[in-house]
């Protein structure tokens, strides 16, 4: 998330008393994301700070988080690991650009996809609350996916879920817990919107988080740079 926490207050309208962050180019499982929910008893949106990777209520530790960044929008609603947030606790993750990985033979190649002239957006995500042994509650998150689109699918078999602006408000209104109607919003996202380019091995370093990280490169093959325009 290259942008400070003012740029996304007034793009999605929310209010916050979250302390402000550098900018991130390199963000891991684990570490700390700004997401957005909507206030359960008022008429507004509050942005905040959870982890990635969701510990659900029940689980008897955190162990498990890193291997729950994901969720399968087709079945997430009837896993008892994300069924009550799919029905109750949905959220945004801002967002304005992420990685994948495509594997070429040994080795796997990074890309960076972005949304138009690199706007902001928002992946479909859900989240929930674990409290600890010594009383501290652990507030954390996943991030939905679905299967690509033209643009993501020479790269990868999934991509997040992204939402339309328009779907915002419907996502995360805390009053409609209609399972299957949250599940009709977690589509592909259109792939005229989207573009990808190749990036440097330097973001598969989680210490590297700069500018850099998102930066362009030519790929040796220049048919493989073709694909991607």
């Amino acid at each position: 998330m290259s942008r400070r926490k003012p740029a996304i207050e007034e793009h999605f309208d929310v209010s916050s008393d979250a302390e402000e962050w550098e900018p991130r180019f390199n963000i891991a499982p684990t570490q700390s994301v700004p997401i957005i929910r909507q206030h359960p008893k008022e008429p507004r949106r509050d942005l905040s700070r959870m982890h990635w990777g969701l510990v659900p209520s029940w689980a008897r530790d955190a162990s498990g988080a890193a291997g729950m960044i994901n969720a399968r929008a087709e079945t997430a609603a009837n896993l008892p690991a994300y069924r009550e947030g799919f029905r109750l606790r949905r959220c945004l993750v801002p967002a304005d650009g992420f990685y994948e990985w495509q594997s070429k033979g040994p080795k796997k190649q990074p890309f960076c996809t972005v949304i138009n002239d690199d706007e902001l957006f928002a992946f479909a995500g859900l989240w929930d609350r674990w409290r600890t042994s010594d009383g501290r509650w652990i507030r954390s998150f996943c991030i939905l996916t679905t299967t690509p689109n033209t643009v993501t699918s020479v790269i990868h078999d999934r991509m997040p879920v992204i939402l339309p602006q328009e779907d915002y408000d419907l996502w995360l209104d805390p009053g409609m817990q209609n399972a299957a109607v949250a599940a009709d919003l977690l589509k592909p996202f259109d792939p005229k919107y989207m573009r990808c380019y190749p990036v440097s091995n330097r973001v598969n370093h989680v210490l590297n988080d700069d500018a850099e990280c998102a930066d362009p490169i030519v790929l040796e093959s220049l048919a493989q740079g073709t694909l991607f325009e």
